[in-house]
């Protein structure tokens, strides 16, 4: 089965989110645990974690099928090494956070090299972090989300993210999120189902579909490998309908999250069922 649906609020309490996703029809969402622009927050109460878990089961939502996001602040290969140890012991803290939901994924952009170091130490960078937050946590996956390659993020070519995933020692808790905006930003052609097909092999031959975890179904607003990072509604962007049709109908994007992050979230139930309607 396809698992559509939406990146929804955590407004009144991280346990409306599964309530949220209902509403618009979902059959897998993400969310952030806490103010995503801020380091520190609040622990999780245990009436919040337990009424979030008893509405996921009640919405039958599933650990693998919700896609928590950490903290934009956190740039785990930072080269300044005070705000590189505030965004480990951050993103420690958002893997612990998504433990205590008890749920399995959080997402993460890779992180930025700032024009100090070269790419090869940030990629290293990452990769530490990564295995500093999985020796410390126990169930929770750390997905990498791919970037479109803005200013100096990495993880927007395939090859960055294999070498992430190279260097991370428990291969087992480490995956991949693929936003469409994104690598159609960063210059992966999913314009026709021909050019998707290409681009998600070249994916499966640099990385391996067994390490993808998500994907994030956002149309772009700017033009093929323009390097930024804007959504536009399903078919209604420089990628068009034939994407999302190709993903709806592949045989490697079942059972995992395919999350809409466009900006209109009150269309976001329209959304969902243009996509289910793309499987008929």
């Amino acid at each position: 089965m396809k698992r559509v649906g939406a990146h929804v609020s955590i407004a009144g309490g991280v346990e409306n989110a599964p309530l949220q996703a209902q509403s618009i029809g979902a059959k897998a969402f993400a969310l952030f645990t806490k103010n995503q622009r801020q380091w520190k927050a609040p622990k999780l109460t245990a009436s919040s974690i337990d009424a979030f878990k008893k509405n996921c089961n009640d919405g039958g939502f599933k650990a693998e099928h919700i896609l928590p996001h950490d903290s934009y602040l956190i740039n785990l290969g930072s080269p300044d090494p005070v705000k590189l140890q505030v965004s480990r012991e951050a993103f420690i803290e958002e893997m612990q956070r998504v433990e205590d939901l008890g749920l399995a994924l959080l997402n993460f952009h890779p992180g930025s090299h700032l024009n100090t170091i070269d790419e090869k130490l940030c990629l290293q960078l990452i990769a530490e972090s990564i295995n500093m937050a999985l020796e410390l946590t126990k169930n929770v996956t750390a997905v990498i989300e791919n970037t479109a390659g803005q200013g100096t993020n990495l993880g927007h070519r395939f090859e960055q993210l294999a070498s992430i995933i190279e260097q991370v020692d428990d291969k087992t808790r480490v995956g991949v999120c693929l936003d469409t905006c994104h690598l159609f930003a960063s210059g992966y052609d999913l314009q026709t189902a021909t050019a998707a097909d290409s681009t998600f092999r070249e994916f499966d031959r640099t990385i391996g579909f067994n390490y993808l975890r998500g994907i994030h179904l956002n149309d772009a607003l700017r033009p093929l490998g323009s390097h930024l990072d804007r959504h536009a509604c399903i078919g209604k962007g420089t990628i068009g309908i034939e994407a999302f049709s190709y993903i709806m109908t592949h045989n490697a994007f079942e059972e995992i999250p395919l999350i809409l992050e466009t900006p209109d979230s009150e269309h976001w139930k329209d959304e969902i069922s243009l996509l289910y309607s793309l499987v008929q």
